[in-house]
């Protein structure tokens, strides 16, 4: 069925959502709207056991989202499904042999439709706090994303436990948190929460009619930036401490942050032209105007975390000849917080591959997942150590590159040739 466009007119014939049906003024129509929304307010809990139709050898689609290690050594792993559009479910698998082999989906988060709009999932982070506890930071949207958004919060006190049980889900605020939380030097948790502009609006309702860049939520227009929120209290309550917004190449941010050793937070930021950097020397209350950071790099998902020895590590795209290219996932090590970068550990130089994600275990093995075409494609993971990165090359026993961990139907089939 043709989409139409409300941003084409000032009228609109709205199909109907549960029992009305009515032509709209432009208006009136998106006071409807934003009342629509309100039911992606409701807390949806993790479902245990999902169906097989969201196994990723039915759907056929696999998207990154984040991996993490729990303190005894299970790990943990979350992909979406359905799509990165209004469909996309968030689905959960863990592996006890160190990421060798991983469990059906065990644990989804669907929270199902209003009418025939779909609520989505389409952001998520795993994160093992300082006590063991998993968390999942996930979103909840009327459609792709209604303006708002919603970050919420579920935690796993026992993640090693043959039968894991989630906590109710909290809402924090607006937005979705896409990367782990930091913990800084005197143990407050920082929390970056990006929240979009209204370009990024897309709700498809019933009868083909498709809301983009609409006005909804005006009074959040001054917050749509990466939100920087702290907690001093073990998660148990949070506040926004201040904001960054990238001023020329703005897009889906997906900031990662880290503490310099004086003390600042550097902060990167995904933009249309690869990545911006910004500095905060107040706790995040201010920010430097974000510049071009001096690798080239996609306009895709990257990782950055500090590493046991201090030094920081990145990973990104880094295609030689195109950089807006997302191939060459490569490792990259810093000795000045990111004030320059050494290395260059190439984990995969295919093309597609996208949405790196990871940890480091005590033994001090880095654990990186990515995706690989999505639409009928797998999740990968990499294993390697700093030296690795360091040399530019495996040097270690430990390298794993490439190691497939979730296939879809089409790439199990190819699999088997």
């Amino acid at each position: 069925m043709q989409q139409r466009d409300f941003r084409l007119s000032n009228t609109a014939e709205i199909g109907h959502l549960g029992n009305f049906e009515k032509r709209f003024d432009f208006y009136r129509y998106e006071e409807y709207a934003r009342a629509a929304a309100e039911v992606a307010l409701r807390p949806v809990p993790l479902r245990a056991r999902p169906s097989y139709r969201y196994y990723p050898d039915v759907d056929d689609y696999v998207l990154s989202s984040s991996m993490d290690r729990t303190p005894v050594g299970r790990l943990w792993l979350a992909w979406y499904g359905g799509g990165d559009n209004d469909q996309a479910v968030l689905l959960l698998a863990r592996s006890d042999d160190d990421g060798q082999t991983f469990s059906e989906p065990l644990f989804v988060h669907d929270a199902g439709y209003v009418d025939r709009t779909h609520l989505s999932t389409i952001v998520a982070c795993l994160w093992t706090d300082p006590s063991g506890r998993l968390w999942l930071f996930f979103s909840q949207s009327l459609g792709y994303f209604d303006g708002r958004g919603g970050t919420w919060a579920t935690v796993c006190d026992d993640p090693d436990a043959a039968e894991p049980a989630w906590s109710a889900p909290v809402r924090l605020w607006h937005g979705s948190v896409l990367n782990k939380p930091t913990v800084l030097s005197d143990g407050t948790w920082v929390l970056s929460i990006q929240l979009w502009d209204r370009d990024k609006i897309g709700i498809d309702l019933s009868e083909g009619y498709r809301v983009k860049g609409s006005r909804l939520f005006p009074e959040l227009d001054a917050d749509r930036m990466t939100n920087l929120f702290v907690s001093r209290d073990r998660g148990a309550t949070w506040s926004r401490v201040g904001g960054c917004r990238v001023t020329e190449g703005r897009t889906f941010d997906e900031p990662m942050l880290i503490e310099r050793r004086d003390g600042s937070w550097y902060l990167l930021q995904r933009t249309r032209y690869g990545i911006a950097e910004s500095v905060s020397s107040d706790g995040g209350r201010s920010w430097s105007v974000p510049t071009p950071f001096a690798l080239p790099a996609a306009s895709a998902r990257f990782f950055l975390r500090r590493l046991a020895s201090g030094k920081v590590l990145l990973v990104k795209n880094s295609n030689p000849e195109n950089p807006a290219v997302r191939s060459h996932m490569t490792a990259f090590l810093s000795d000045d917080d990111g004030r320059s970068w050494t290395g260059g550990l190439l984990l995969d130089d295919r093309v597609k591959v996208s949405y790196p994600d990871g940890f480091q275990a005590p033994d001090g093995r880095i654990f990186v997942q990515y995706d690989h075409n999505r639409q009928g494609g797998e999740i990968v993971m990499a294993v390697f150590t700093e030296a690795d990165v360091a040399a530019g090359r495996p040097v270690s026993k430990d390298v794993v590159l490439r190691h497939p961990v979730i296939r879809t139907g089409r790439a199990l089939l190819a699999a088997e040739g």
